[in-house]
């Protein structure tokens, strides 16, 4: 081939090779517009701690990449949207993702979603849908059972009503609604039947197999007689005599008739007016055995369920008055998770804060036994305490609502942000928080003495922090719920149950709280967290307590410090002093631990020391 043959081929060659490159690049670059309107629309309409408003730009999908937080792509189109435990508020769009017809997972889990649950219709490709513990109101929607390859469903922690529609897709192995308010019989689809009884659990208004609670027998059907045959038409010789017979017989049925209806209404009338008896003596005594000695329930609506409080029942009249539905309607954010329950953040409509804790592990407590603890646990008034503002109570939901200490928990103030920025907790915030803990927890020793465990579940993400320019004061939180948890082995998901004595199935005692003392008085001291410790003298434990005790008694005592008091050079005679205190609450025998109003008189001794110091 010559020279200029040659030339031509590269050319042509050079030509398709352009070409491709720009169709590639044209293919990488595309992306659907109406994927990414319908994502926009929900950017615009929620709030979130991701800022999606910052991070949804441009396109959403690079052929199987993307760079928006919580999406995935795959050849150009969104597959997944996962905005899990980021804050979402809101109510999400009218025509939510109808146009991202590829999308096969969507979890907004753990967020503060409200509204209805988004219709889904269009996404026929959907697999997942996990929209559990949110704030989503109204009916399942009657078209989620037409997604046919749904494998797992999610709404657990919402406030869903209505009935629980027929899912019998054969994909579907993961079912989840407990913890609504729901009705109705489950239906008797093959599916949902071989979901167990936490999938539908704290839902009072459901019955049927798997939940214990049995549906009531339909009313019998009443069967209408047929209608009498027409009389035959008589004889000519008789027609006078028996047009007198049905005259007669007729006027006898016409006084008869309204006779029968007018006794079987009033026996009727009578039964109902029995019953309706029965019930109101029934309220009355349950009303009377739960009677408020001081307080007086605030009322906005009623209710028909016996075991329902009227409304939300405050415990300080100095507290604005609000409803469970203002509640409701307020914008929240969550707080925590802990194993008793979620807490919330929510900002009534009024502009008032307050801190909701949606408690679970309690549906088998009594009307009278909740609100009893509740009214003892109201009347206590400490500056070191949470203070509890009211509660709600029914058989599948109990609301505690607290007030809002807005600067964080010790865990996170000890914990957070570790490294280079950090600004130090020095001695004097460190001793100042202990005190303040030492001052909430003996007072609780004081008025509750016939609790065998006054607080139970004292760790240091319960200790709330509010600071007052460079003063950090500290509130107790969670404290009082032993008495409400059905038995022994609930206990474990308190603080208590990392106590010796319960790990050992001995006796517990107003020593396992001093022990809890212990622990977050080592956890202020060290800057470790309890249970995370690795490495040291002997790498087999991970025991607080364990550790600084050996690390102690090998003579190597400021090795114990947080290294931000270690490079302050502040206080660590006195902190050394408090390791020894801590010592003392933590020992394995309850009986050689101090009592709490002793811990706290030698913690206030150390306290001039301090100011001399400084």
């Amino acid at each position: 081939m010559t020279l200029c043959g040659r030339i031509v081929v590269l050319a042509l060659l050079f030509s398709l090779f352009s070409q491709n490159v720009v169709l590639a690049s044209t293919k990488i670059l595309e992306y659907y517009p109406g994927e990414r309107q319908d994502l926009l629309d929900l950017r615009d309409k929620v709030t979130s701690n991701a800022d999606l408003h910052k991070n949804w730009t441009g396109p959403p999908c690079l052929y199987n990449l993307s760079r928006w937080v919580g999406v995935s792509c795959s050849n150009g189109h969104v597959v997944a949207l996962v905005l899990e435990g980021v804050q979402l508020t809101g109510v999400l769009p009218p025509a939510f993702l109808q146009n991202v017809t590829f999308l096969n997972r969507l979890s907004l889990r753990n967020n503060s979603v409200s509204g209805l649950l988004p219709n889904l219709t269009n996404l026929v490709s959907l697999e997942n849908v996990l929209l559990s513990e949110n704030r989503f109101t109204g009916e399942i929607p009657f078209q989620y059972i037409e997604l046919g390859r749904l494998r797992e469903l999610q709404l657990q922690e919402n406030y869903l009503v209505g009935q629980i529609p027929a899912f019998n897709q054969s994909t579907l192995t993961a079912f989840n609604v407990s913890y609504n308010h729901l009705v109705g019989p489950i239906p008797q689809t093959g599916v949902l039947q071989r979901f167990p009884e936490s999938s539908y659990d704290n839902n009072s208004g459901l019955c049927g197999i798997p939940l214990r609670n049995l549906c009531p027998a339909p009313p019998p059907t009443i069967i209408t007689p047929p209608p009498a045959a027409s009389p035959p038409i008589p004889a000519r010789g008789k027609k006078k005599s028996l047009q007198i017979w049905s005259v007669v017989v007729i006027a006898a049925a016409a006084a008869l008739v309204p006779f029968l209806v007018i006794l079987v209404f009033l026996c009727y009338y009578k039964r109902m007016q029995g019953k309706e008896k029965e019930k109101a003596k029934a309220e009355q005594e349950v009303d009377r055995s739960v009677e408020l000695s001081e307080k007086k329930t605030t009322t906005s609506r009623s209710s028909e369920d016996p075991e329902r409080t009227v409304e939300l029942e405050f415990l300080d009249r100095t507290i604005p008055v609000f409803d469970l539905d203002d509640l409701l309607r307020a914008s929240a954010e969550v707080l925590g998770k802990g194993k008793l329950g979620s807490t919330y953040k929510a900002t009534l409509e009024l502009g008032s804060v307050v801190a909701v804790k949606r408690v679970k592990n309690m549906n088998g407590l009594s009307k009278k036994e909740f609100i009893q603890q509740m009214q003892l646990l109201g009347k206590m008034r400490h500056e070191n305490l949470v203070k509890i503002i009211s509660f709600y109570y029914s058989k599948e939901e109990k609301l505690i609502i607290y007030e809002f200490v807005p600067n964080g928990n010790l865990f996170d103030l000890l914990h957070e942000s570790r490294g280079v920025g950090r600004i130090p907790l020095n001695w004097r915030t460190r001793l100042a928080i202990i005190k303040d803990i030492a001052k909430g927890l003996a007072f609780l020793h004081q008025f509750l003495p016939s609790h065998k465990v006054p607080h139970a579940n004292l760790k240091s993400s319960n200790v709330l922090i509010h600071r007052d320019n460079q003063t950090y004061h500290a509130k107790l939180s969670d404290f009082g719920f032993l008495p409400l948890l059905p038995s022994r082995k609930f206990l474990e998901k308190l603080a208590i149950g990392q106590s010796p004595e319960f790990s050992q199935g001995k006796k517990l005692t107003h020593k396992a709280d001093v022990y809890c003392f212990g622990i977050i008085l080592l956890e202020v001291i060290t800057g470790k967290i309890p249970g995370e410790i690795a490495g040291g003298i002997d790498e087999t434990t991970d025991d607080l307590s364990d550790w600084v005790r050996m690390v102690v008694n090998n003579d190597w005592s400021t090795d114990i410090l947080d290294v931000e008091i270690l490079a302050t050079r502040e206080g660590h005679e006195e902190m050394l002093k408090l390791t020894q205190l801590a010592l003392e609450c933590t020992d394995l025998t309850p009986e050689k631990r101090p009592k709490m109003s002793e811990v706290l008189r030698r913690i206030e001794e150390i306290e001039p020391k301090v100011e001399e110091n400084d």
